[in-house]
Order: structure tokens, then sequence, then C-alpha cells
């Protein structure tokens, strides 16, 4: 019986998916796992993977967008012909109108030249073909395409590399050695900016608007390196990177009117825009649950006491740990023990990552400010506590760099030092989990034989994303911390 395959839904937010390249030919014999085909949505390029064996018959068409859980194909068992359906029609946003067929049409034709294949103002190549493009040095501009309505294919720029005399397209846009241009943002269908994945999470984190950034011009979307080098131009300029044009900071202010009359209405920043469009989109996209520990630090205390006794007053390096030092040490060491938790979710799966950088939670005025530490398992804790007073200093300063806000894989959040205990910290993407850190407190303990005394105590809080992995797990990890806690002298090693 033949299985439907169906336009997948990615996220709690993705509604529709753009089919940008069969991976398989119809017909093919493919496994569960093998990847099908790639889409993109308004956020990510990903892969499609089968849900399950057979022989692959196509129904969606290459280049069409296709609402979630609409058929675009079939897993058909041995002998099976395809069903007679209804094939699901593409959202009409990406239909090509009848004026840019006439326009297409009356372009003049000769053996030489060919009119360019665009798509909402995009240049219709695969992927594959602008990567094979790029490594070959041609310029895919001048490419001509074979596949469906005129795409271009890898196997196109391939050819185009073995022939030079063969037929070529006439360029609209500047040559492929332009690296960037600015022109008005490429919209898809949905009206976002085109952007590549990794370049959407950088231009959240820093609070750019993406319509602002110039793409690359050999790829037609918004790169990660691009959004970089627009905020490193803004850096120089003396600009703050979290500015936004006026339409993106109204965009933001999508509030209600007030029930009474305000005695007055404060702006949200630009910044405070960008943190509550991250908090929303991370609850949204992920399944977050959190749970409570208690640590024992009297052994922190002690060492803490014995630090600052025997340190030089005169020695300017040498840096007394906070409790939350302690913490992020302890926590490094723990993420060390258990690879899941220092993990992402990407389209190919989860992502367990090498190096372990912990994020710091920093308050400003405007909003929260997150700058890593990186390689935190290589500091002992004179140096880690060194370096967390150097970012808090610059971050409140205004005088972090842009590698200095990249690449955190865990994140820390205090909230001890306002007397709170527990409390539920939002996770930062793309990480998988958070640690939240109260207060320091006195406990009472009763011992098995009546006897009273208390303790150094503190709650941890960690949320994590239950898609990557359980409560068991994510109970481990915190006992880890909490075990390490109880040992200072495992924190320098």
């Amino acid at each position: 019986m033949s299985t439907e395959f169906i336009m997948p839904k990615l996220g709690l937010t993705m509604e529709e998916g753009t089919i940008l390249e069969w991976l398989v030919e119809d017909g093919t014999e493919i496994t569960q796992g093998m990847a099908v085909l790639r889409i993109e949505t308004d956020k990510v390029e990903s892969d499609v993977e089968s849900p399950g064996a057979g022989r692959f018959h196509r129904v969606g068409n290459q280049g069409d967008t296709y609402p979630c859980g609409a058929l675009i194909g079939y897993l058909l068992a041995d002998g099976e012909e395809p069903p007679v359906a209804q094939v699901n029609a593409p959202a009409a946003a990406t239909t090509p109108s009848s004026s840019s067929t006439t326009v297409a049409s009356s372009a003049p034709a000769t053996s030489s030249v060919a009119t360019l294949p665009r798509r909402e103002g995009r240049l219709f190549a695969s992927p594959n073909a602008r990567r094979v493009a790029k490594e070959l040095g041609i310029d895919i501009e001048t490419v001509v395409g074979s596949g469906p309505e005129g795409r271009i294919t890898s196997e196109d720029v391939e050819e185009a590399h073995k022939n030079p005399n063969a037929p070529r397209a006439i360029s609209g846009s500047a040559p492929s050695s332009t690296p960037a241009i600015t022109v008005p943002p490429i919209l898809s269908s949905n009206g976002n900016v085109l952007a590549t994945a990794a370049a959407r999470q950088l231009a959240d984190l820093l609070g750019v608007d993406l319509a602002q950034v110039p793409y690359d011009a050999t790829d037609g979307r918004v790169t990660k390196d691009g959004v970089a080098a627009f905020v490193r131009a803004q850096l120089a300029s003396g600009l703050t990177a979290n500015k936004q044009s006026p339409s993106t900071e109204k965009a933001t202010v999508v509030l209600a009117p007030a029930s009474q009359t305000p005695t007055s209405i404060k702006k949200m920043s630009g910044m405070r825009g960008t943190i509550a469009k991250r908090m929303q989109s991370s609850l949204q996209d992920m399944a977050q649950l959190t749970l409570h520990m208690d640590a024992d630090l009297d052994a922190i205390v002690e060492d803490r006491e014995s630090r600052k006794s025997s340190s030089n007053a005169n020695d300017s390096s040498n840096s007394l740990p906070g409790f939350t030092d302690y913490v992020i040490a302890a926590t490094a060491r723990a993420l060390k023990l258990h690879p899941i938790v220092n993990s992402q979710v990407t389209a190919e799966g989860i992502a367990l990552l090498p190096e372990i950088h912990v994020s710091m939670a920093v308050a400003l005025p405007e909003g929260l400010i997150v700058p890593v530490i990186k390689n935190t398992t290589s500091l002992d804790l004179a140096s880690l506590a060194s370096e967390t007073k150097r970012l808090s200093g610059a971050a409140r300063e205004g005088k972090l760099g842009l590698a200095e806000l990249e690449g955190g894989t865990f994140s820390v959040s205090t909230l001890g030092m306002f007397g709170v205990d527990g409390f539920t910290p939002v996770i930062n993407p793309p990480n998988t989990a958070i640690l939240g850190v109260g207060r320091l407190r006195d406990d009472v303990v009763v011992s098995k034989k009546g006897k009273v005394s208390t303790v150094k105590r503190m709650t941890l809080s960690l949320t994590w994303d239950h898609r990557v992995f359980d409560g068991a797990p994510a109970a481990e990890f915190c006992k880890s911390i909490v075990d390490l806690l109880a040992d200072p002298s495992a924190l320098n090693k």
C-alpha cells in the first residue's frame, strides 16, 4: 500500500515550504532516513529525509511552495502504481505571474544567449549549483539552466566550466567578483528577507535589521559573514549594533491599547524588542522544561575565604572568584561529562559540539546581553574570575566586540543578587539548555540523631529542550554540577 509523502512541519511557526531541489530521481528505491529533497522555509534550508522505504514517486514541482501537510510524493511498494489523487496546489504567492511569463517569452532568442530565470527577484538556481559555481569560479549569472522552469543545476555549472563556448545567459546583476552589493532586499514569498539560518541567528542576537544588510551577489541571500561585516562597519562608525530601521522598530511594538490612561509611554528599544522576539521564538520552537536542585556550598565558602586571606592585595592579577564563577566552572566541567547538553538542533539532527563556550547573562538598563567565555574548561578559577569581570565591565561600558558575543554553547543566568532562590530561565537559541543561579542562603538541617545545624545552600534551575534529551539526563547533568561544587579542588583541574 502506498504511503503519502507530505511537506513536513519543521517548526511550530512553519506554515509552508518551497521545494528547492529533488535529491532523488522519480522511481528511485529509497531507504528510511535517506535524504529525498531540499526545502526552504522562512528560516532555514533543510534536507528532508524519508520516513520509510519504497520506490519514490514525485508529485510536487521543484520550485513551487506548498503548505505543511500537502501531498508532494508517494512511497510505493514493489509493483505498485501511484494512486490517482488530487495533488495539492502550490501556494499562490510562488506561482509566476503572467506578466513575468510574457517578459520571458518576448526576450530575444539566439543560439548563444538566454534570459536569466528568476523567481521573486532571485536567480533561480539550486543551492548546490551556487556552491559548485563558487568552487569553479563560474559566474552563475551567465549559466543557462536546464532544470524545471529554467532552474540552474550543478550539472549546468559543470558543463559551463567544461565548455566555455557553450551558450551563456545575459547577466542582469553585478559580476561574481563583487562579493556584496547594496540593493533593495530580496524577499521570499512570505515577505521575509532571504537569508541563511546562521545569518538570521546572528541578526537576532545582535538586533540587526536584515533589510539593511547587503546580500551576497553570488548566493542571492544575506549571509552570516554579511551580517558580521555590517555590524563591524556600524561599530567602526560609532553606531550601535542594535539600531534598527524605523519600520522594524515600529513592528516590534504591537501592543493593545492601554486599559487606562497611561501616565507615560516608554518606547520599546531595539534591544528590548529583539529580546522579546528571541524569547518568544525560543518558547515557541522548543519543548522547554525546568527542574530545580539545591547545592551545598559550605566547601565553596571555605575555599573562597581561604583565597581571600592568602591573596596579595597588591597583586591586581589575582582575581577572587565570585560564587557565580564557581558555578560556571562546575557547569563547564559537567558539560564535558554530558556532551548531549553541549549541543544544537540542526537540520541534520542533534549536533554535539566539541568546544565548550559558556555564556553569562549581564543585565543592562536596556536589557540583557550575553558575552561568551571562550574555552571555559581551559581556565582555572582565578583566570575565569578575571575573564568574567572583564566581560561584565566591557558589556556595561558598551565595549564588547562581535567575537565576544558569538559562539556560546550553554548559558548561565544569575538572579541571586536580588534575593531569588529558584526561577525559570528561558533558553538562548541555538543552545539547548540554560542554568539559573539563585541566592546563597542559610538552610537549617536536622541530622538523623536530631542535631540541628545550618548549611550554605544555593538553588540551581536548569531549563532544557525536551526534544534533545529527557528529564533523567537533565537531572544527571545538574547533579554533576552539584557534586563538583562540593569539591572546589576539582574546579582547577
